[in-house]
């Protein structure tokens, strides 16, 4: 006999709402009690929902991206008499040689103390770990249909932190899962090969801790949860990607007007025609021309993957730190239709309503502070992409013309890239022709 049993969200605390960032299981797939079902991400925490027995997927009933609650309904688990008793005491007759490996348990995860992230390879040797003999790297796989790592989102935090590629990793855990303690194997195991590295090579040392209170008094604040994710993205992209910035400016004058000229038109539909509009659409005419800069390099660095779709992100400044939505073929879009998407985009992001896919996929960044101010800056390119924008504050400048002199708005702007893919003398010709497309709107239509 069995029984069609629903599973619900258990009890998970003040947390009002969570979002489903991830679904561990598919339908059909056999499960154990408190095996991890789906994670789910508020403001305040990640966490893992469990099954509360064993048995069997048969349907699933949130998505990706949904918005939760307890009591929710996740799915639907066909439970059985005799796959009801616990894994350890299943009949080693009725299992297959893979099932009947010791069951882990697994908690929900919550952030590891940065102190914990720090002293991850120099952990004490875990039960049956030879001290001294770290196990050897396994070759990545060559199959093109691998999975993604089964791991909790804690452990792909600290992989994360740590620069570990989780395909190199072997799980210790159920169904290949992949622990903390199997990172930590893996981190100890590269520093064993890192002693054979000759000492030309590049070593940072660390940060030296300081005790700020000798100087006087101090008061610690959290950093926000988004500028703690992106500050590792950005410190990464720093490291590893060869950053040249190029600096340019273009003459807006005429744009500006026309821009002013439309501004009625346009608010009569609840947006507002910005300059943002006009610089999306420049843009994805210069990549047009230049579809190297809407490319990224493949994991090995041997090959350019060219986009032939135009998803554009811009960056936007919120309370709780920048975060960069996308406009989606762009280069299918008008200018009031540009507009009006940058208006919602923009208005998502400062809610805090955005989701994961209108973050995702984006070919190229556009960084804009000319509504703040300053005169140059160098954005950091937001990898896999190999080239950002950033805009700077129009100015009135004199500029030479005819004979004289003549008031003219001026928009500075400069363009970071990848210097293996993008070299000095295509950086040039890119802001050239943006800037080009940029003082002749008519240019856009061509």
């Amino acid at each position: 006999m069995s029984t069609l049993k629903e599973i619900l969200i258990p009890d998970i605390g003040d947390i009002e709402q969570a979002e489903v960032i991830e679904i561990l299981v598919a339908p059909e797939d056999r499960v154990t009690a408190e095996e991890p079902l789906i994670t789910l991400e508020s403001d305040k925490a990640t966490m893992e929902i469990p099954s509360p027995h064993t048995g069997v997927i048969r349907e699933l009933k949130v998505t990706v991206g949904d918005k939760v609650t307890q009591g929710d309904l996740i799915l639907i688990l066909e439970v059985a008499d005799e796959l009801g008793a616990p894994a350890t005491e299943t009949s080693t007759s009725s299992l297959s040689a893979p099932e009947q490996a010791e069951t882990v348990p697994v908690t929900p995860d919550t952030a590891l103390p940065s102190r914990q992230i720090e002293a991850a390879a120099e952990s004490t040797p875990l039960p049956g770990e030879k001290a001294l003999s770290p196990p050897p790297v396994p070759p990545k796989s060559t199959d093109e249909n691998t999975s993604k790592p089964h791991a909790s989102p804690a452990v792909r935090r600290i992989s994360r932190e740590l620069g570990v590629d989780l395909t190199q990793v072997t799980g210790s855990g159920p169904k290949g899962r992949i622990l903390k303690g199997d990172v930590q194997l893996f981190v100890k195991g590269a520093m064993a090969k890192a002693e054979e590295i000759p000492s030309h090579d590049l070593v940072l040392p660390k940060m030296p801790a300081v005790d700020y209170t000798k100087f006087g008094e101090i008061k610690i604040r959290p950093l926000p949860r988004i500028k703690t994710l992106s500050g590792t993205n950005l410190h990464r992209n720093w490291l590893t990607i060869p950053h040249v910035t190029q600096f340019d400016e273009a003459d807006i004058t005429d744009l500006e007007a026309f821009c002013k000229a439309q501004t009625k038109d346009s608010s009569q539909q609840s947006f507002k025609l910005t300059l943002l509009a006009f610089l999306m659409k420049a843009t994805v005419v210069a990549l047009k021309k230049y579809p190297h800069f809407n490319a990224s390099l493949d994991p090995g660095g041997k090959n350019l993957v060219i986009k032939k779709y135009f998803h554009i992100g811009f960056a936007v400044d919120t309370n709780a730190g920048l975060v960069v939505p996308v406009v989606r073929n762009a280069d299918c879009k008008g200018l009031f239709d540009l507009a009006r998407e940058l208006s919602e985009l923009g208005t998502k992001a400062r809610e805090k309503r955005l989701t994961p896919a209108d973050m995702q996929g984006g070919s190229f960044t556009i960084s804009s502070l000319g509504g703040i101010g300053g005169t140059a800056f160098t954005p950091i390119v937001n990898a896999p992409e190999v080239a950002i924008l950033g805009v700077s504050r129009a100015a009135m400048k004199p500029v030479y013309s005819d004979g004289e002199f003549v008031p003219r708005l001026i928009l500075p702007f400069s363009l970071s890239y990848d210097h293996r893919v993008i070299d000095g003398a295509d950086g040039v010709r890119f802001t050239r022709y943006l800037s080009n497309m940029l003082s002749d709107i008519r240019n856009l239509s061509l």
